[in-house]
């Protein structure tokens, strides 16, 4: 097997061209084309070294054996990040953006062994009581609020104005938030994905949930934080803050990225070009899947630390290096070509794999699905508003995800929030467009939804 330093031909433009051995994933170059870079990784074997951040070394597994693997072995492969070797021998900047993904937190992601069964436990109990026609409903009520606050522009971001915001209303209420936590709570967690102040919204985010898990131990309701807070593993407060935390950020910036994506697909793929015409279930599910196999929403995580020094398909890694998986790379992995579009569905790894996989794959999908054929329905003729080989990718280590997603369609009068005694008289139709055209702000979507609905 060829060593790491035989391998000096990153694509042309990647600031690792020149000669350095570590290939970042990191910066405008590897967001526009991410797979020349998986393409170029290969050269290394089953894993390469890669930069997450300026100062933050790891290693990408690139291979899907390889990968699953490295899933499905916790005995050799842990997740628990204080094991990380250069951390705690301070050569990680304690600023850098990629550490609030990577630190120890105590939630079911970071832990291993009898911790890790424990919280997961409580996790996957709590959302197996899910009604998943709760969810369906909800997702309309959300969905259709959310397309009454463009439809009488005739134009939307459907990252700013739909994706972002659909889960983070919906886990809301599968969370049992209150108008004045849930405000809050989309606020932080908006700014923490938009990198506003990041250190701020992070402390914000804590805060709402803790307030929430104070709320739910004196009143609790029939929702997820309660559910939580009841079940045998008795989690104290810290790690039903992070247990919260954990469940919120993976359950809206991926099924944001998932929505967007397929989205995108719809409305610029011809194979797809259907799937807003007459409600095309099965053209949008077809979508998802394609995201999940080619751009699927969370590209590269997963982060595992070996426990004892180990060799990695011919590459030696030491005890304590950050092992990441690339979800994008292996489901692209060439050895699988021949018989790709045969496979499952579930054969991607865009949800992980071994203990460690999405627990809330189902109600993931289930979102997706529900908030792309409401959109869909709603807005029949909706089209991008930007040619699609114009759009641009969010940089990222971690994420497939878009800047923006420009649409337009012929405006739609809103009929739900039309002025006492304005509906149908003179000027009645440009009062409802004017009541529109105005969004909420990013500090009040969660009680503007919950006063739109009881309307």
């Amino acid at each position: 097997m060829p060593s790491h330093s035989e391998f000096q031909s990153p694509p042309p433009g990647c600031p690792a061209h020149a000669g350095g051995q570590r290939v970042p994933l990191h910066g405008p170059e590897f967001a526009a084309a991410p797979d020349a870079f998986y393409d170029m990784l290969r050269q290394y074997g089953p894993s390469a070294p890669v930069e997450l951040a300026p100062g933050v070394e790891a290693e990408l597994v690139t291979d899907y054996a390889t990968a699953l693997h490295v899933l499905q072995n916790p005995d050799t492969f842990a997740r628990d990040s204080r094991r990380w070797r250069a951390l705690n021998e301070g050569r990680v900047p304690l600023d850098s953006p990629v550490l609030p993904m990577m630190m120890y937190r105590p939630n079911c992601m970071f832990s291993d062994g009898a911790d890790h069964l424990r919280l997961r436990q409580a996790v996957t109990e709590s959302f197996a009581r899910l009604d998943m026609h709760r969810v369906s409903r909800h997702v309309d009520r959300v969905a259709a609020y959310l397309v009454d606050q463009f439809s009488a522009r005739g134009k939307a971001d459907l990252i700013t104005d739909y994706a972002q915001l659909l889960p983070l209303l919906v886990f809301n209420d599968l969370f049992g938030c209150p108008a004045e936590i849930g405000d809050r709570l989309i606020s932080a967690i908006s700014n923490l994905f938009d990198g506003v102040d990041a250190e701020r919204a992070n402390e914000a985010m804590g805060g709402a949930l803790f307030e929430l898990v104070t709320l739910k131990r004196s009143t609790p309701g029939d929702d997820i934080t309660s559910w939580l807070m009841q079940h045998q593993s008795r989690l104290s407060d810290e790690e039903m803050v992070h247990q919260l935390a954990l469940l919120i950020g993976a359950g809206t910036e991926p099924v944001q990225n998932i929505i967007a994506n397929a989205l995108r697909l719809l409305l610029s793929d011809e194979q797809f070009a259907g799937g807003q015409q007459g409600g095309g279930d099965v053209l949008v599910e077809d979508a998802i899947n394609e995201v999940l196999w080619n751009s699927p929403p969370i590209a590269n995580y997963a982060t595992h630390y070996p426990t004892h020094e180990v060799e990695l398909s011919g590459n030696k890694l030491a005890v304590g290096t950050p092992v990441l998986i690339s979800f994008a790379a292996a489901n692209a992995d060439p050895t699988l070509s021949a018989g790709r579009q045969t496979f499952s569905k579930r054969a991607h790894l865009a949800w992980g794999a071994g203990p460690h996989a999405c627990p809330a794959k189902d109600p993931a999908l289930l979102i997706s699905i529900r908030a792309i054929e409401k959109l869909l329905n709603a807005l029949p003729d909706i089209e991008l508003g930007v040619p699609a080989d114009t759009l641009t990718w969010r940089p990222g280590p971690f994420h497939r995800a878009l800047n923006a997603l420009p649409a337009r369609f012929t405006p739609v009068r809103s009929e739900r929030r039309a002025p006492s005694g304005a509906a149908g008289g003179p000027g009645g139709g440009d009062a409802r467009a004017r009541e529109s055209q105005t969004k909420p702000q990013k500090g009040s979507w969660w009680s503007g939804f919950l006063s739109w609905w009881r309307v």
